[in-house]
């Protein structure tokens, strides 16, 4: 995901762009071509208000930003397609954005209505329902949100709900998506299943009469419980009524300073409301009596109709709501969980102790004559009774979706191209006059100011009608920043481009983005747009292949979400204030000392904020540890889904690494009587067998020997080349290529990069142990060595680099020029390690090699000692032979140092040599339990005896 540039990196960007460089040259190596693009979102709020708190152009601010951010990027060693470069403040961006917003106009996408939206007073702009938090507050202000009634452009993101519902299914296949975003957006689009009603409103006094009140209700077998209605604030009939009543009126405009949860409501005497059930002929009761009506802040405008049936006997919020407005009155109970408590007769409970029943089971005698069926058959039942009586019932389903509010009353953001004529009405400005441009200001223009001051640049706003040439004004709202990033990725494909936003070739093989990157705070907001715009392009001429029908236009294939990044915090115990690094004594680190009171601060890892002083800049720590320890310690600290908890201080860890490393790049493990005639192959990736029959043939080609298929029976040449072969030597062999198999799964299909780290880790330090053996174990060190340095260059790109380059001249100073073709040929010039192909791994021979496996002893189902033992043979796992296996690895444990402190004569189980009796059975009865052909093995004593 591109960044917003905000001033100066912190160690967020810092580690998800080290994610997409590291998967980038991944790729490249593996003979990939590979786009790794980079941009800039560039409009918005936060720069405009930087802009205004600093008394300068906000177009001056993003530039000098994207500067900095630049330098910064360019240090921490990413290699970018920097050719690709835009930033959407850029009219030759933007134009774009708005062509794409005049496809949408044409086709009826894009419309502009009145409507009741939230208004961040700070920002004195308008928000869309997803940049409000569950505390009914701004995204990026804080400030508590207005709701007020505006005009506004909107797109209909709601005609492709169904689409954006369904072809989740397709991201979740191979976990190609997080679960936890797939559920994010699943319940952001919020399909449920119903039935609508409509309540008659009627006055007992007065001659006015209102329209009926429309509801939406997922539990229409409740409809007999229902015991008022609630309408929203800005319902027609709440609004008609605050005319006259002041402390209604009252009551609307304070009801933002309530909580979110609030189950405030305001009675609205003067109405009651009739439950439609009463019509019914054989209807209970409790059905005909009249409801009261409420004005209630928790029901949503845009809701259904703005009105909900309130059913406190089983619904949790609806009984908070009885119980705070109507006290202890009693709460109706039409449904029971099994049809023997059908017969309970008014199902009314008093007492505020008393819980809703909010599952689904029977109707009961409360209910008419639907009692004694099942809530899902009722529902049917009573929607085909009420219609068979002429009244208003409907199954149907719900969406919590509402179209995307794309207006912004600000400066800063992509002009909406539309011209309001007053003979015409809203006209798209033409294609050919794009791009409509925002007019320069000057630096202090917005100094002080809040608000929109398009609005009142008439030299601007002034136009002519694209229609009738009649004097009309430019629309003045620009648009939400979520729009263009919500396909700025298709941009890069074609960024050259100065006719279209992108051309249909360039789509067609681009698009879908293969792997995507960026915070799980995306989830809803930015993921669902770009997944509804380029759904949209895919109904186009842009992208009529929308990847094809196996991926139905989505935007990106696979999604990768990295955690945050925490900061060690230290904080006053005494008072929770947060301390500056500087007030507290880290001479001993273990041990933090507040330095003005001598007491031990309260230590955690935080969101970085400048308020907790627990930030750490990127450029430090680099400039500090250098670009690739810094890359490799990010990377090792956690797995790329979880929280970074970042310890700068274990950062020395991957130096001393590095440092092994380096050592070893210079080839000290070929002593120099072998490095005098050493002739590494052409190919670094050679198979084994290949390789032992080149060193037996003094370096010449040899016809290849094909490895056996059954491991016991190999044929005289594979054992004559094997016989060659240390024991330490076919280990570090094994371990080589295990690494190979496990890291380019965990780059390509896990990305668990933290685990590469460490297998790595594992690989140097094998390859620094393992002894001198013979001139074979130099070959094996230095290929694997060089599978290594590969395996490593999309972590630490510099320094394996410059390893690579010291390895191979090391290694081919020496090296004689006898057999041109077959082996390195040594120039002066080394090719780049990146132009290297990514290690391959030989596992057929790992599995020849491998004889012996680990063996957990238990005892008594506890662990005792772990061990090595030989693999059994295949034919000696048949079940057939199940005693045989067990006295065969009996006899293994027993010839290992560990086993024999357990088994021998005089040993902890008392085992003899002889006189074992049953098959792998102990002469007092303990019994052998064999896993997975002898992974894991237990002793089981007779209880008697284990006491």
């Amino acid at each position: 995901m591109f960044p917003y540039p905000s001033g100066t990196l912190h160690l967020g960007h810092l580690r998800v762009y080290t994610i997409s460089d590291v998967l980038a040259r991944f790729k490249q190596m593996q003979g990939y071509e590979v786009i790794h693009p980079i941009g800039w979102d560039a409009f918005g709020l936060p720069a405009e208000n930087a802009a205004i708190e600093r008394g300068i152009n906000p177009e001056t601010w993003t530039l000098q930003n994207i500067a900095k951010m630049k330098e910064q990027m360019m240090a921490m060693g990413g290699r970018w397609d920097w050719d690709r470069e835009f930033m959407t403040c850029d009219p030759s961006f933007y134009k774009h954005t708005q062509r794409i917003f005049l496809m949408l106009y044409e086709r009826g996408l894009a419309y502009q209505a009145e409507s009741v939206v939230n208004f961040d007073p700070v920002d004195k702009t308008v928000l869309a329902n997803e940049q409000v938090d569950t505390n009914g507050c701004s995204w990026r202000s804080g400030a508590k949100v207005q709701k007020i009634r505006l005009k506004q452009w909107f797109l209909r993101i709601k005609d492709f709900q169904q689409p954006l519902l369904d072809d989740l299914e397709l991201l979740a296949k191979e976990n190609k998506w997080p679960e936890r975003v797939l559920s994010m957006q699943r319940n952001w689009l919020g399909r449920s299943n119903g039935a609508k009603f409509r309540f008659r409103i009627k006055r007992p006094s007065g001659n006015k009469e209102y329209s009926e009140v429309e509801v939406y209700t997922t539990r229409a077998d409740t409809l007999f419980g229902v015991q008022y209605i609630a309408l929203s604030l800005n319902h027609p009939i709440v609004l008609d009524i605050a005319k006259n009543r002041p402390d209604l009126q009252n009551f609307i405009d304070m009801a933002h300073q309530l909580p979110p949860d609030s189950k405030a409501g305001f009675l609205l005497q003067g109405i009651q409301a009739n439950n439609p059930v009463s019509t019914l002929s054989a209807s209970a009761t409790c059905a005909k009596e009249p409801l009261p009506v409420y004005a209630a802040p928790y029901v949503l405008d845009d809701y259904g109709s703005g009105a909900v049936m309130g059913v406190p006997g089983h619904d949790s919020r609806d009984h908070a709501f009885w119980r705070e407005n109507r006290g202890s009155e009693p709460v109706r109970k039409v449904v029971v969980p099994s049809l023997e408590e059908v017969d309970v007769s008014s199902g009314l409970t008093l007492g505020k102790g008393e819980n809703p029943n909010t599952s689904k089971g029977f109707l009961n005698a409360a209910s008419g004559e639907f009692s004694g069926m099942s809530s899902d058959k009722a529902v049917d039942k009573i929607v085909q009774r009420l219609q068979e009586h002429g009244q208003y019932a409907e199954l149907t389903e719900n969406w919590r979706l509402r179209d995307w509010l794309i207006s912004r009353q600000r400066y800063w953001g992509t002009p909406i191209p539309i011209v309001h004529c007053d003979m015409c009405g809203p006209v798209p400005v033409s294609e050919f006059e794009l791009p409509v441009e925002l007019p320069k200001l000057a630096s202090d223009a917005l100094k002080g100011k809040g608000g929109n001051p398009l609005a009142e640049m008439s030299s601007w706003n002034d136009t002519k009608c694209p229609k009738c040439n009649s004097p009309a004004k430019r629309e003045t709202d620009t648009m939400d920043t979520f729009m263009d990033s919500s396909w700025y990725f298709f941009r890069f494909l074609d960024h050259q481009n100065h006719l279209a936003p992108v051309s249909q070739e360039s789509a067609n093989a681009g698009m879908p983005v293969d792997v995507y990157i960026g915070g799980v705070e995306h989830a809803i907001l930015h993921l669902l747009y770009a997944r509804f715009i380029s759904k949209f392009l895919a109904t186009t001429s842009l992208w009529p292949s929308g990847g094809g029908p196996e991926n139905k236009g989505e935007p990106f294939k696979q999604l990768i979400t990295q955690g945050m990044v925490h900061g060690r915090t230290y904080s006053d115990p005494a008072t929770g204030r947060f301390l500056h690094p500087d007030e507290v004594d880290l001479t001993i680190p273990e041990s933090p000392k507040i330095k003005s009171s001598g007491i031990e601060p309260l230590t955690s890892f935080e969101k970085m904020s400048k308020s907790k002083h627990n930030g750490v800049d990127p450029g430090a720590t680099i400039a500090k540890y250098g670009a690739d320890a810094t890359r490799a310690h990010l990377l090792f600290q956690a797995p790329v889904s979880d929280v970074l908890e970042w310890d700068g201080k274990s950062i020395k860890g991957i130096q001393r690494w590095f440092s092994r490393l380096w050592r070893l790049s210079h080839a000290s493990f070929i002593p120099p009587t072998t490095l005098n005639k050493f002739l590494p192959p052409v190919d670094h990736d050679i198979p084994l067998l290949a390789l032992l029959a080149q060193l037996q043939g003094d370096g010449k080609p040899q016809v290849p020997v094909p490895l056996p298929v059954n491991r016991a029976n190999p044929s005289p040449e594979v054992v004559d080349l094997f016989r060659n072969l240390k024991p330490q030597e076919q280990d570090l062999w094994v371990l080589s290529q295990n690494t190979i198999a496990s890291v380019t799964k965990s780059y390509d299909q896990t990305y668990a990069l933290n685990t590469i780290v460490s297998d790595l880790m594992t690989l140097t330090n094998a390859i620094w142990d393992a002894p001198h053996t013979s001139e074979i174990a130099s070959m094996i060190k230095y290929l694997s060595l060089s599978a290594l340095l590969r395996m490593l260059a999309p972590i630490a790109p510099a320094f394996a680099e410059e390893c690579w380059e010291t390895l191979i001249q090391i290694a081919g100073r020496k090296s004689s020029a006898r057999n041109p073709g077959v082996l390195t040929n040594h120039n002066h010039t080394v090719k780049s390690i990146f132009t290297q192909p990514f290690p391959t791994d030989d596992i057929r021979t790992v599995r020849f090699l491998t004889h012996f496996q680990k063996c957990a002893v238990q005892v008594n189902g506890k662990l005792r000692f772990s061990t090595k033992i030989p693999i059994p043979e295949p034919e000696l796992l048949e079940e057939a032979r199940l005693p045989e296996l067990k006295a065969w690895i009996v006899e293994r444990i027993r010839e290992t140092p560990e086993g024999r402190g357990w088994l021998s004569g005089n040993g902890k189980l008392g085992w003899p040599a002889q006189g074992r009796g049953e098959a792998g059975a102990g002469p007092d009865g303990t019994k052998v339990f064999v896993v997975k052909g002898g992974k894991t093995v237990n002793f089981v004593a007779p209880k008697e005896e284990s006491k």
